[in-house]
Order: C-alpha cells, then structure tokens, then sequence
C-alpha cells in the first residue's frame, strides 16, 4: 500500500492548482481541475462566506492556504489575507490611503498577483505595494507622484502582470488628460523603474482609455512579447527594454471617439485575440515588426464582447457579452460556431472562467449561470447568490470563489 500511496499524491497534486493572478494559472481565464461544483445557492455547497465591506471589481487570488483580494474598507484600500480552509481573516494591509467611487468602481477594482512568496497589490489611485505572506511591506511605489494622475474616465481597473523579472502595469488614458499613455516594468524586489516606454496614439476624446491587463505572449521565434490594446490599437513590446516592436490597428473602424476598451486580450499558443468596444473581435498572430495590421491579422469578427474577456478550451473560443448573448468561435479561423445564445438577461461585467468541460458566466446580480463547454450550446445550471457583483470567479482545488457586494463565497469541498 505505501508504494501505491507517492504516485496516487503525485497525481493529486497535480490536479490542484492555485490561482495567482486575476485569470489564473495561464492568464487565459482556464482551470485544468476536474470534479469543479456546477451548482450552487446562497446556503447550498457553500463551505464558508466571508463578510465584504464594499463592492469591487478585484477577483481573489488564490495560492495554496492563502486568498489575497483588495478591498475599498473604511474609506481607504486594503489588501486582505484570508484564511483559505477556515474563511477567516488573517491580516489586512492598508494598500492606498484614500478611496474614490468612480461610476460602478472604486480604487480597489486592480485584482492582485502572487507568485508564492510575496504578493503584489495595486489601487486604482496609483498606489502599488510588494508584501510577503505575513503581511510585511516589502516596497511602495506611489506612481500618481512620481508620473502623475491617471486620468480615464471610468477609474483606473488594469490589473499588473506578474513576469519572472518583474511587474508590468500599463497606464493608457486620455479622457481626463493630457498627459501621455505609458507601460512600466517595476523591479519585483526593490520596486526601482526598470523601463518606462510612452505607448502613443493618435486615438480621440475617450478611445484612448484602456481597462484592460497586459499579457504575455510566445511567439513563433520563441521570443517572449508583452501583449496592450487600447487606444485603438493592439501592440507587441520587448519584455527587457519595454520597446515596441509591432502594432495592430482596425480596432475602431468607424472611428469612435468613446471607443474605450474594457475586455482585456486573450492568448492562445502565439496568437492573441483582441477585444474591441463590441466591434471588431480580432485575432493577432504574434510576432512581426512595425504595422502587422494586414500581414498578422488572422480573422475579424464583428460580434464581440465589450466588457467580459473571452476564455477558449484550446479549440473553441467562448464569449458573453454584457448584455447576456454568448458566442462560440473556431480559433483558429473565427468561423462562427454557435451565435446569439441568451441566457439570463441582465448586465454582464464579469469575464467567464473555464474548468472541467464547463463555462462559468456570473452577472451584476449574482447569477452564475454554467454551460457546457464544446460546439453545442447547453445550459448545465443556473446558480443564484442575489447580490451585486462585478468581480469574476477564481477556481482552485476543486472550489469556486465567488465576490459579490457583501460576501466573499468559497463553494464546493476542496480536493483532498
């Protein structure tokens, strides 16, 4: 029995996964666990809820026994440490000062990242902090005084991307400055400015606002490309230098002058497709040098999502618009597969998640509704928590974390 008990381990702990930044383990919104709950209410599979001070657009991230997630708490931002089997809080930290409600959001709206070790927060006023696992500060970087006020029109929402070297945060505005878009790359241990590149535009009124989070992405060299859109325009960069090496427009065809961009890009292999304001939905392969609009393009599809990112299976790419249609596209070639399929009318900012051969789609009102994931459309079941949320689930060891306005929700046993 005990030569049969490694191996049985092994395989266990190959299936759990955390979930360390806003969409996961590979950035593209995908669990690869198995045995995910796909129904639940208010009481029902629900190990623990934890109190919420305020709502916010920050999804938890998740690293072993540890649940991170920013909070707008008595007028200021916090980061929260939460205790992942008991649903208790273990420590708080004040991430920024002050606190601002911006239309739907707040300062609090940026989700964290972690690699294990220390985790890395930001605020939507600019205030970026490293802490370790105990709660210690490790490093603070003020960027409204050292580069000046964001200025969109919604309230700053990216979140940072966590590379090996170092955390990228983009900063594309323009509705409430004057001042120019940029990407930065901060020294994960000290927080010292590594690279700092102006990312111009020629975009108008408030197309040149961008809520969405840099990716990484490999090309077909093997060389590594950090991945913006926004201010209508998708842009490859040199993760050591920051250096723009290739730029994809047809992001506002018409010419929008309100073509902000909420849904962040999504990678698959070295192709990365690019949400729009609903039209288009692009597709990038990677890779290239200067204007790749016509030699990179692969396929443009004009129904797209405006504010959920996608997620894909590898295959199949899968969309919720904010009004509730979801969409099924080939990747590799955009053909439609399914279009057009409502589910629960309502307003949709969260972006789906997949696990398990499933996809989950949660509401502003608290509705998780789960499909099937493949190329016939089928609604599994339909999970009610009845409170406002803007934040996306997160899945780890078999459970889902759902935020909403009030609670803080782990479903499901946890994988042993």
């Amino acid at each position: 029995m005990k030569k049969l008990a490694l191996p049985l381990l092994s395989i266990a702990l190959l299936q759990a996964e955390n979930w360390p930044n806003w969409r996961g383990p590979r950035a593209d919104g995908t669990s690869a666990e198995k045995g995910v709950p796909a129904s639940w209410d208010q009481t029902k599979n629900v190990t623990w809820k934890l109190a919420m001070p305020e709502v916010s657009g920050s999804t938890p991230v998740i690293w072993g026994d540890k649940i991170f997630l920013n909070n707008a708490d008595a007028g200021a931002v916090s980061l929260w440490c939460v205790n992942r089997s008991t649903g208790k809080l273990e420590w708080k930290q004040q991430l920024a000062p002050s606190d601002d409600k911006v239309r739907k959001g707040n300062m609090s709206s940026p989700s964290p990242v972690t690699d294990g070790k220390t985790v890395w927060a930001m605020s939507g006023n600019g205030h970026v902090k490293a802490f370790d696992f105990t709660g210690k500060e490790l490093w603070h970087r003020d960027m409204w005084k050292d580069f000046g006020k964001f200025g969109l029109n919604h309230g700053y929402g990216s979140s940072p991307l966590l590379m090996n070297d170092g955390l990228v945060v983009q900063v594309l505005h323009g509705y409430k400055t004057d001042d120019d878009s940029y990407v930065v790359k901060f020294d994960l241990k000290t927080g010292k400015t590594l690279w700092k590149v102006v990312r111009p535009t020629d975009a108008t009124v408030e197309s040149p606002d961008s809520y969405t989070t840099p990716v990484l992405i490999t090309a077909a060299n093997g060389k590594k490309e950090i991945v913006i859109t926004g201010g209508d325009y998708v842009t490859g960069h040199d993760p050591v230098t920051g250096k723009e090496l290739w730029r994809g427009g047809g992001m506002n065809p018409r010419g929008n002058p309100m073509n902000r961009v909420v849904a962040s890009p999504l990678v698959l292999q070295d192709i990365v497709y690019v949400p729009t304001r609903v039209n288009p939905l692009q597709a990038y392969r990677a890779g290239g040098s200067g204007d790749v609009t016509k030699s990179r393009l692969l396929w443009s599809n004009p129904n797209g999502p405006d504010v959920p990112t996608p997620v894909t299976d590898g295959k199949l790419v899968y969309m919720i618009n904010d009004r509730g249609i979801a969409w099924c596209f080939d990747a590799q070639t955009g053909k439609e597969v399914y279009s057009g399929q409502r589910i629960k009318p309502a307003i949709y900012s969260s972006s789906p998640v997949l696990a398990d051969g499933k996809i989950y789609m949660t509401n502003e009102e608290g509705l998780t509704t789960v499909i099937k994931a493949g190329p016939t459309f089928e609604v599994l079941a339909e999970n009610p928590l009845e409170d406002y949320t803007l934040s996306s689930p997160a899945i780890s060891d078999g459970q889902v974390f759902i935020r909403t306005k009030s609670w803080l929700y782990c479903i499901g046993k946890r994988s042993k």
